[in-house]
């Protein structure tokens, strides 16, 4: 369990689409499905997809849910403590700046983003 690199842009480029990764790691989504689709939201929201509250009401609409992360350690408690807390099931974790999949324990990134201190996480039953 830890840290598994993988960059699933199909150019495999180096941008700010962690939404599109996280969303399409953990659902199973082709990276052009989950940007379609979140361009859509984004337009029935006019607003950009990448906005949190709209990938979020996309994730919503799909049957996700959403806690905060306690505050009792906000600088010590992070991305890799969360995937050891979740060594099953499949997770979009949150930093406010940055959003990273956890499936199973293992955090899924383009690089090594478990020292980031996650707020939040969505969860689908």
């Amino acid at each position: 369990m830890g840290f598994i690199e993988r960059n699933i842009n199909p150019d495999g480029k180096m941008t700010d689409d962690c939404v599109i990764r996280a969303l399409a790691a953990v659902m199973g989504y082709s990276w052009e499905k989950v940007y379609a689709d979140l361009s859509v939201e984004g337009m029935n929201n006019h607003d950009l997809w990448n906005k949190n509250y709209v990938w979020m009401n996309y994730l919503r609409k799909k049957g996700f849910s959403r806690a905060v992360i306690p505050n009792t350690c906000p600088d010590c408690y992070t991305i890799a403590d969360f995937a050891k807390d979740h060594p099953i099931g499949k997770y979009i974790v949150g930093t406010g700046t940055h959003v990273v999949a956890v499936i199973d324990g293992d955090y899924i990134d383009t690089w090594d983003s478990g020292r980031e201190v996650p707020i939040f996480f969505l969860w689908r039953d």
